[in-house]
């Protein structure tokens, strides 16, 4: 039995300060394996009615992974996830799940029967649920195309900005998230590159950062999943194990672009060898099923974003209100014209032909403006995703028991036996690339993943290839789409689709060919830990990487490049310097001076999020935004700078 976080605490002294109503020193202390090793100390009756403070201070090595509760919040599932070798409970692993319920055999006939009623019920209700998910996402979608889209074609506007390769890079990113759809933001490019308003060069920048943009869409998801700590660290981490990999790839690659031009060069070597036949298109399994009732909520017109990105200017709405042309004539004027008359059919006949056809859906005849109407759509489709994700994340948790999950999870999370073992990961990113491909949306794909891993269906370490997987998926539909482009497009399109190919595909062999370098998953790790304790973190993530940090690279790049280096080059360069001293502190403290080899001589509020959690809470006093109490008290150890110095943070 542990020692637990409401029987010892640190404090400022540095002594152990009892909560309990006595302290009692034993001669012989007890030994706890799993957790700090405190050596003879203080034991803690309950039944003491007298409350006392212990003044015994001990020497001591104090592991702050044994003060704190890892279990933070609730289980979630059914069964208790493995124990690692010291005691401490592994968050990030999938438990073995023991069936609580009765057998199949051991059911009456009323029983079955009300067991395979209630299975029909829950499976209509999750795929009902996932339907509806799946249509507020193309809402959530339309929503932001309404209030960005506008702010995304001037964004595009400005060619030298654009020929800034940071500046390119934050504006993809800026622009996806604008209008919630990287196809949309590829296409811009697609026409800018067209009509030559953008060099290729300067379109890849631009083309990492939609790559960049579209995991703001998972994340957005597991926010839906605060609620529970322990659902919430997992979901979170899986939606930051994408980002990770799309922000790392891009700071990797952007520096080599531009000065090598790696991904024009093949781009245009893969063009050159390939004989383009137009006219192929991707499958359209996915909308044809949502576009019924899509297209009853708002239908947008795509080519007023295109024609702003290109410099067109236009005050159009962008919300469509004709959709056709009626080209039926009256009846009995056909009967006497044409062949069987031997003549021409009169003139009265064309404007019929021409008349046109309103669209159906409910903003159709509105009188509100394009900003209003994205307002009602973002409010109405956020309530009725967040509603969703409760229902189906419910639902899994309730249908995924015993022997059902256990046998899901043995299938999606299943290795091949040895030595073929690492084929297992290159197997989920051929998956996650049909499904994507078949799904035609890497956001749908991405974010049913992420409520799954937050039940701990999908481990992290399985759900990495199958996100790596959706992002290949996604550029060979837009390959199959750019070739469905104008003759005059044809080229532009198919190389910018190229270009997003091969950037996905050196990602991959950046990040995932060699396990060692698979830096995402320990980085998301830290991420999902990191916010259960802390779950504002996540708001603040969502921010600073999507829209803080890249609004503040393009404000700089509006000012020039020179003012640009000057800035974010020193900040790059500490940054760099901080990681490289935080991994010598862990692993050859040796080599760095005595003063460097902890952060006890900065301030609080530098080496601790505790000062910015207090002022957090209090700006809002709730439950949700402040840390359970096992996290408050790790904090307050770390107040005391002789415990600080002890520690490797």
């Amino acid at each position: 039995m542990g020692l637990s976080t409401q029987q010892v605490m640190c404090a400022p002294s540095g002594s152990l300060t009892c909560s309990c109503s006595a302290c009692v020193s034993s001669p012989k202390a007890p030994h706890y394996p799993h957790r700090s090793r405190l050596g003879p100390g203080p034991v803690c009756p309950k039944s003491m009615p007298n409350s006392l403070t212990c003044a015994q201070a001990p020497p001591a090595t104090l592991d702050t992974v044994g003060l704190v509760d890892q279990r933070l919040g609730n289980a979630g599932t059914s069964g208790s996830p493995p124990i690692l070798e010291d005691g401490d409970v592994d968050p990030w692993a999938l438990p073995q799940l023991k069936d609580a319920g009765q057998s199949w055999k051991e059911l009456s006939t009323a029983g079955r029967v009300l067991q395979v009623v209630a299975g029909f019920l829950k499976a209509c209700g999750l795929l009902g649920s996932l339907y509806l998910f799946i249509c507020s996402l193309d809402t959530l979608s339309s929503a932001f195309q309404l209030l960005g889209s506008k702010v995304a074609g001037d964004i595009f506007k400005d060619n030298v900005v654009l020929s800034n390769p940071v500046a390119g890079l934050v504006i993809g990113v800026l622009v996806t998230v604008l209008v919630q759809s990287s196809s949309t933001s590829s296409s811009i490019v697609v026409s800018m590159v067209a009509s030559k308003l953008l060099t290729v060069r300067a379109s890849v920048p631009v083309i990492m950062g939609v790559n960049v943009g579209t995991s703001i869409t998972s994340t957005l998801v597991s926010m839906a999943q605060s609620g529970d700590r322990d659902e919430f660290r997992r979901a979170f981490g899986g939606s930051a194990v994408h980002g990770v990999f799309n922000w790392l790839t891009a700071l990797i690659l952007l520096p080599l672009e531009s000065a090598a031009a790696p991904l024009e060069r093949l781009s245009a070597l893969a063009l050159g060898a390939a004989s383009l036949q137009p006219g192929g298109h991707a499958p359209d399994i996915l909308k044809v099923l949502t576009r019924p009732l899509t297209r009853l909520i708002v239908q947008l017109d795509a080519d007023v974003i295109t024609s702003s990105g290109r410099g067109n200017a236009t005050n159009s709405s962008l919300i469509k209100r004709w959709c056709g042309t009626n080209g039926q004539t009256t009846a009995g004027n056909r009967s006497n014209c044409g062949a069987a008359a031997g003549g021409p059919c009169p003139e009265r006949d064309s404007p019929a032909a021409e008349e046109p056809l309103p669209c159906r859906h409910l903003f159709e005849g509105t009188a509100l403006a394009d900003l209003a109407v994205g307002f009602i759509l973002l409010a109405a489709s956020l309530l009725v995703l967040c509603t969703c994700l409760v229902l189906i994340v419910k639902l899994l948790n309730s249908t995924l028991r015993g022997r059902i999950a256990q046998a899901v999870r043995t299938v999606i999370n299943a290795d091949f036996p040895f030595p073929l073992g690492w084929l297992s990961g290159y197997l989920a990113i051929l998956a996650g690339a049909g499904l994507t491909f078949v799904l035609q949306s890497s956001s749908v794909f991405t974010a049913a993943i992420v409520p799954l891993m937050g039940v701990r269906v999908i481990s992290l370490e399985r759900a990495y290839p199958l996100f790596l997987g959706s992002n290949i998926g996604t550029t060979t539909t837009a390959l199959l789409a750019a070739l469905a482009s104008p003759s005059d497009m044809l080229i532009s399109a198919v190389q910018v689709a190229l270009i997003h190919f091969f950037f996905n595909l050196a990602g991959i062999l950046l990040w995932y060919v060699v396990p060692v370098l698979r830096l995402p998953i320990p980085l998301a790790k830290r991420f999902g830990d990191l916010t259960a304790r802390y779950r504002w973190v996540a708001i603040a993530y969502l921010l600073l990487s999507f829209l803080l940090l890249p609004l503040a690279a393009f404000g700089l790049s509006l000012a020039g490049s020179t003012a640009l280096a000057a800035v974010g080059g020193p900040l790059v360069v500490l940054v760099l310097l901080t990681i490289l001293v935080a991994i010598l502190q862990r692993h050859r403290p040796a080599w760095l001076p005595r003063r460097l080899r902890s952060w006890a001589w900065l301030p609080l509020w530098l080496r601790s999020l505790e000062p910015w959690d207090r002022l957090v809470s209090h700006c809002c006093p709730c439950k949700a935004c402040s840390p359970p109490q096992a996290a408050a008290k790790e904090a307050h150890c770390y107040e005391n700078p002789e415990v600080l110095a002890s520690q490797q943070l």
